[in-house]
């Protein structure tokens, strides 16, 4: 039995290399809640983008429920964490918190057993699609050309995102024209995705659809809010007919975060947020009996051990600032190069190693 000692999470604050939006929101610094699980000696990381309460949570409500148990028994572990947030609320700051929790728990588990995370979980495959994400609604569009530049010609990878739906869907010309400019960089052999963060009523969605055929965006996500399911379904079935009228040379995905199979192309999932690697294998399993696929939402050097074991995936999103986070502040982030990642096979754990010096001054609890 290998007994846990102490759990614990510290919150950091990072700046962003230049101002970042979305549709809906904007910012300019992310906070990254690390967890620690520690037994036998050896300690577990994980981690999730959260508000700093979320390290609160983990020290205070959720650490002692941890204390004295057995490491390897993580069901046993998942569940009592979710019993503990009954009235906490299982959404939210209690949903990041377990789910950094959990990450940690399962590093933690493969040091103690001397494998790597992908010989526990098994592989589906070695290396991993990736598509590069950022192109913020804050950027100009000399910002916008480095990034997409950087992505498809100087790493190759042959697929990417950018923002729209800027201020609430209120500048749908700059949006389109953006556009444009990402297809000009880009070329005509890179699929090019959309994320519109909600922020476009049903009709503005659809409209800005029909707009974009001529770039050839294969993917447009979260076209109107989430919580929008008359407002989703109405954008699907407007761009369905479209689509079986000829008027794309492509299918279109609309993704949203909730797996619905009437309403889904793909599930899109975040570890951090869902429950760690538990609520990440727990959902490609719902997505799986449906038939769909599945991709990871940010974090990507996180996700990268349970997407290698996971049939149904379609890709993880190469997410800048996130990204730009784990390759300062961890040893061994991977490398995109190519389109495909690879997680760690020659480390314990997810293998890599968390640089507590170089975040301590951003250390905010």
């Amino acid at each position: 039995m290998s007994t846990i000692d102490h759990a614990a999470a510290v919150a950091y604050r990072f700046p962003t290399d230049q101002p970042e939006g979305d549709g809906t929101l904007a910012w300019n610094a992310t906070t990254m809640v690390v967890a620690t699980v520690t037994a036998a000696g050896t300690t577990g990381t994980g981690w999730t983008y959260a508000p700093a309460a979320a390290a609160s949570f983990i020290d205070e409500d959720l650490a002692g429920t941890l204390a004295g148990a057995d490491a390897m028994d993580i069901p046993a572990l998942f569940a009592a964490l979710n019993r503990r947030v009954r009235n906490a609320g299982r959404p939210g700051v209690a949903g990041y918190a377990i789910s950094a929790l959990d990450v940690a728990l399962w590093d933690l588990k493969a040091r103690l057993l001397g494998v790597p995370l992908t010989h526990l979980f098994g592989r589906a495959r070695r290396r991993v699609p990736v598509y590069g994400s950022g192109g913020f609604t804050t950027y100009d569009d000399s910002a916008t050309t480095a990034q997409l530049e950087h992505w498809v010609h100087e790493q190759r990878i042959p697929r990417v995102k950018i923002k729209i739906g800027e201020s609430s869907g209120s500048a749908p010309e700059r949006d389109l024209r953006r556009v444009a400019l990402a297809r000009r960089v880009i070329g005509d052999q890179v699929e090019l995705y959309v994320d519109a963060n909600g922020g476009n009523t049903a009709k503005q969605a659809i409209r800005q659809a029909q707009c974009m055929r001529e770039h050839g965006v294969t993917w447009f996500e979260e076209p109107v809010s989430s919580d929008d399911l008359h407002g989703l379904r109405l954008v699907r079935e407007s761009v369905e007919a479209d689509v079986a009228a000829g008027e794309y040379g492509c299918d279109l995905s609309y993704f949203t975060r909730m797996c619905q199979a009437r309403s889904v192309d793909c599930l899109q999932i975040d570890a951090t947020r869902c429950g760690g690697y538990t609520g990440w294998f727990a959902a490609s399993a719902v997505a799986a009996g449906h038939n769909l696929p599945v991709s990871a939402h940010c974090a990507p050097n996180l996700h990268l051990p349970a997407a290698a074991a996971t049939v149904n995936l379609r890709h993880i999103e190469w997410f800048h600032d996130h990204q730009r986070i784990e390759a300062g502040m961890f040893d061994g982030a991977a490398d995109p190069t190519g389109g495909l990642a690879e997680a760690r096979s020659d480390a314990p754990g997810h293998g890599l190693l968390f640089r507590e010096q170089a975040a301590e001054p951003h250390r905010v609890s």
